[in-house]
């Protein structure tokens, strides 16, 4: 919920700018400057994964080896493919086309379903077999990034509903496209992210 109140703080104020004649739009650099921040902790993260790899290669080439590439394939096509709705959304969003912003949005939210139902059908399943954080550190840090990514990706989840509820009650191409424009970035950052983190975890020892 936090992520969620940061976004609607930051495209409340930067809308109020610019709806000031003259006034350069602050919206995109005020969500950019959240994003840049959560960034910067998912790298800290992603150097320490690598510095621990260094010291344990064989030891995470093996635990690499026991996930489902397939499955992590999937699920990049999955969160790929809702963004690229997103930005339809916006798109039809600037054009004032209500309609179109909700369906779009509704695709973005039941595509980027699928991306949770598969990671709690992974989890359950190491789980099941006795895997945990605790079982060596590249499954500590396969449990942290991907934990934390899903928490990311639930409140994506959460601003795509909102965006869609408000869209019928709310002229598109108003105050809300603010709101809408950076849902749309939060949401491209989760789609990031997981770019990252897939090849990181599931590829990078690959034989």
């Amino acid at each position: 919920m936090n992520d969620l109140v940061s976004i609607e703080s930051a495209a409340r104020g930067s809308r109020d700018v610019a709806d000031v004649p003259g006034a350069s739009p602050s919206r995109v650099p005020g969500i950019l400057t959240f994003i840049l921040a959560d960034v910067l902790v998912f790298g800290l993260l992603f150097v320490g994964f690598m510095v621990e790899r260094l010291e344990q290669v064989a030891l995470f080439n093996r635990s690499s080896a026991t996930l489902d590439v397939r499955l992590g394939l999937l699920n990049t096509l999955i969160l790929v493919t809702s963004g690229l709705f997103v930005v339809l959304a916006v798109h039809a969003a600037r054009a004032g086309r209500a309609v179109a912003t909700r369906n779009w949005l509704l695709a973005s939210f039941i595509v980027g379903a699928g991306f949770g139902v598969n990671k709690l059908i992974e989890y359950g399943d190491k789980l099941a077999h006795g895997v945990s954080m605790l079982t060596n550190d590249f499954f500590m840090f396969y449990f942290v990034l991907t934990g934390v990514h899903f928490l990311h990706f639930l409140a994506g989840m959460v601003v795509l509903a909102v965006l869609w509820f408000k869209a019928s009650r709310e002229a598109v191409d108003g105050p809300l496209f603010g709101w809408i424009e950076s849902g749309g970035l939060y949401w491209h950052m989760v789609d990031l992210l997981w770019i990252v983190i897939f090849p990181m975890l599931y590829l990078l020892g690959a034989q």
